[in-house]
């Protein structure tokens, strides 16, 4: 197999800032998409990153992204906001909302913040490093009550989307960066393997009768099919539980969610910092995450394992990797945002080495 062509990443956040602009969305929020996509890709996290320029471009061509302004802010407390986004692009505003939330977080141990009517918030990944280099641990939970695509457990038709939860938690070294879902898989995933005519290795989808599936063209039959929540169909019931938690934090503490008229592609977004001095003491909580990592990470490796990897380990590798030789597009992505460079007279950077 050929290896994927490779690009700066300077040269990527500068491309993608001028299209996100010439598309008609404000610099500063403009430069804040371009980054985060980048930074998903840096990490690892391709069907999350620049795979979601060329979309985010058509939703500001048909007024679907707002593209200037402010979040409207709908309450605030001391350590709680609530912002409707005003279908502001999501990058933007949970960089925005980390901004709003480090000084109350240094005030007061934790603060949080809900958004609702966010514009898609990309990558989840791609926003912990500012926490934990500010020495906070993270929380962030996204949902988007427009679509549904995974059944609750024992069920056939979709409630839930895949509803990603991430957490950044500092240590002495290289931070944690969890970021999963209450999905066993993703749309992003389920998208890319049907355009390729391809099917998972393993039963991670039901169709719209029940019956176990790795086609993920079932998700486009009639009835539809649904992805499985995490656990599959023996212990689905554990991602049933997440994806209800993280609808609570979303939909609920935000009072918007899938109980209202959907109102396009977005996500209903919930976040909080909380600053380890204020509990038990940073270094006591740096101490206690260093053993936990050096207890994993020394742990014997089952047969066909290198070595146990902490949550992160592999991302904050390859974005160093990719940051000195370029980054690896996965191969469907490059072609997409050439054509849309050409739809605005612009060009897409030369591939490197």
């Amino acid at each position: 197999m050929a290896s994927p062509e490779r690009f700066s990443a300077d040269e990527l956040r500068r491309f993608a800032t001028e299209l996100l602009q010439k598309a008609g969305l404000e610099a500063d929020k403009a430069a804040s998409v371009a980054g985060t996509l980048v930074d998903g890709d840096l990490l690892g996290h391709d069907t999350h990153g620049l795979a979601l320029l060329a979309p985010y471009v058509k939703e500001l061509e048909k007024g679907a992204m707002t593209k200037a302004g402010q979040p409207e802010v709908l309450s605030v407390r001391a350590a709680a906001l609530a912002w409707d986004g005003r279908r502001l692009p999501g990058p933007w505003l949970v960089h925005q909302g980390i901004d709003a939330l480090i000084p109350k977080a240094r005030d007061y141990g934790s603060a949080s913040l809900t958004i609702h009517h966010s514009h898609h918030i990309a990558c989840l990944a791609a926003y912990l490093l500012r926490a934990t280099q500010e020495g906070f641990m993270m929380i962030l939970a996204s949902s988007d009550p427009a679509v549904q695509s995974v059944a609750p457990f024992g069920g056939t038709r979709a409630v839930f989307t895949p509803n990603p939860i991430a957490a950044g938690i500092p240590t002495s070294g290289t931070p944690f960066l969890v970021d999963i879902s209450a999905s066993i898989t993703t749309n992003g995933m389920s998208n890319r393997l049907h355009k390729a005519g391809r099917q998972f290795e393993e039963e991670w989808l039901i169709d719209g009768h029940g019956n176990p599936s790795r086609d993920p063209a079932v998700l486009a039959q009639d009835p539809p099919g649904t992805i499985l929540p995490l656990g599959g169909l023996s212990a689905g019931h554990k991602g049933f539980g997440l994806a209800v938690l993280i609808e609570a934090l979303t939909g609920g503490l935000s009072g918007f969610g899938r109980a209202d008229p959907p109102s396009g592609w977005g996500a209903t977004v919930f976040m909080t910092l909380y600053d380890p001095s204020a509990f038990g003491g940073k270094d006591d909580f740096l101490r206690q995450m260093d053993h936990i990592a050096a207890s994993c990470r020394d742990n014997p490796p089952r047969p066909g394992v290198e070595q146990v990897r902490m949550p992160g380990d592999r991302g904050m590798q390859r974005r160093a990797q990719q940051l000195k030789e370029g980054v690896a597009l996965h191969p469907t992505i490059a072609p997409m945002l050439r054509e849309a460079a050409a739809s605005y007279g612009l060009a897409f950077p030369a591939a490197v080495g």
